[in-house]
């Protein structure tokens, strides 16, 4: 039976998920490993001891539920230093009665790689979005079509080469290799989103600890994606300091009585708040904590907003916001971005999954589960990700998701 792993390193957790793929190709979860993660700062590794012992822990913990051994893991990358853009390049069909093949395909997705990148950059995704046989768009797969002309609309997100080598230089000194390196957006797509969202236009924004992530889908394929450098620790830091209490209990104080809208909470609601370096505790009003939540939710929201107003697709997304990540967990946030989007939302959970479904059913795991999905759905490549050559790894993943292109 075939075990697909998936290790979400984020800035606030790691967790690892395992998976077999059932006979008729379902995916049963049969362990959960997570750890605090250390060493990481928004989605980037700042130290690599400490990042290497969080990966250790979680997967021992992953290991001990699941009974098995981890070896390969599909890991997910994020941070700031994520960009993206679409472009389009066009090739002349080379085969015989101009038929087109899957190496015309290749050939096209090939030159819209050619576009200008700094050296300290490189191609992380080529994701093909629609064909244009000569003058005919919107095509899907225009392998045994005829024509003279072959146009591929093409996204291609990139990254800082230093941040995807930390990454997997810190996951192989934990004892494992890594299959792919998948931006954390597109896999929790995997995990939370219908075809259905994906063809009616839907942007899935994805609360992280250290990032927020955004990925634009419309008509099937993915339009936009972007990562904005905030998350759910800057709430936690601006509730330090407005209530001038320790890290750790503003934390738990947002888990266990946050909320993203005010007007949500009633006026008498008071909470205990633990007072810095002994000093005594005191009762300050929800309504206050649900102040400086929704100050810092309401700028998050606001940049994924501009990031979304910034494509052409902003008046497209028909099945509205779906929003995942832990951030997604406080009371009042789906609320909170309905206001601010001015469009349907709701909270994505992981689903099409079987085993141990209810221990990875809240959103802060979309991210881990979706790897796996991910791995399931490209599990026929026969390369480990090779951080040392980008291109070689790239393009053995790009001529794969040609092969399973829609």
């Amino acid at each position: 039976m075939d075990r697909i792993v998936g290790l979400d390193i984020g800035s606030t957790k790691i967790c690892v998920v395992v998976a077999e793929v059932d006979d008729d190709g379902t995916l049963k979860i049969t362990g959960l490993g997570s750890s605090p993660s250390q060493g990481l700062k928004r989605g980037v590794v700042i130290n690599v001891e400490k990042t290497v012992q969080s990966i250790r822990t979680a997967i021992e913990d992953a290991q001990e539920m699941s009974g098995t051994h981890i070896s390969a893991v599909y890991a997910g990358i994020a941070g700031d230093h994520i960009r993206s853009v679409n472009t389009r390049a066009v090739v002349a069909v080379s085969g015989p009665d101009n038929e087109i093949t899957a190496n015309d395909e290749e050939r096209a997705i090939e030159a819209a790689k050619a576009v200008s990148i700094p050296m300290d950059r490189e191609i992380v995704h080529v994701l093909p979005q629609s064909f244009v046989v000569d003058d005919q768009p919107g095509i899907k797969d225009p392998i045994g079509m005829s024509g003279v002309r072959l146009e591929v609309d093409v996204h291609i997100v990139t990254g800082a080469v230093t941040s995807a080598q930390n990454i997997c230089k810190s996951i192989r000194r934990a004892g494992v290799e890594v299959v792919d390196l998948v931006l954390e957006p597109i896999a929790s797509s995997y995990a939370v989103l219908t075809p259905d969202e994906e063809e009616m236009g839907v942007a899935l924004v994805d609360v992280g600890g250290g990032t927020t992530d955004l990925a634009v889908f419309y008509d099937g394929a993915i339009r936009h994606t972007a990562v904005v450098g905030l998350g759910g620790t800057n709430v936690t830091n601006d509730m330090a300091i407005g209530l001038r209490t320790p890290w750790k209990q503003a934390e738990a104080m947002k888990r266990e009585s946050g909320c993203a809208l005010q007007s949500l909470v009633r006026p008498n609601d008071m909470v205990d708040v633990l007072g810095v370096a002994g000093r005594p505790s005191r009762e300050v009003s929800r309504a206050k904590m649900a102040a400086i939540i929704e100050a810092r939710m309401e700028e998050i929201f606001g940049h994924i907003n501009q990031e979304i107003r910034r494509t052409e697709y902003a008046d497209l997304l028909g099945a509205g916001i779906v929003l995942t990540g832990g951030g997604s967990m406080l009371q009042g946030c789906a609320e909170l971005a309905k206001e601010i989007f001015d469009l349907p939302v709701t909270i994505g959970k992981p689903r099409g999954i079987t085993g141990r479904a209810n221990a990875v059913s809240e959103p802060l795991y979309a991210t881990a589960v979706g790897l796996v999905q991910f791995g399931l759905f490209h599990q026929n490549r026969d390369f480990i990700f090779d951080d040392g050559d980008f291109f070689d790894s790239i393009f053995g993943r790009m001529k794969n998701w040609v092969q399973n292109f829609f």
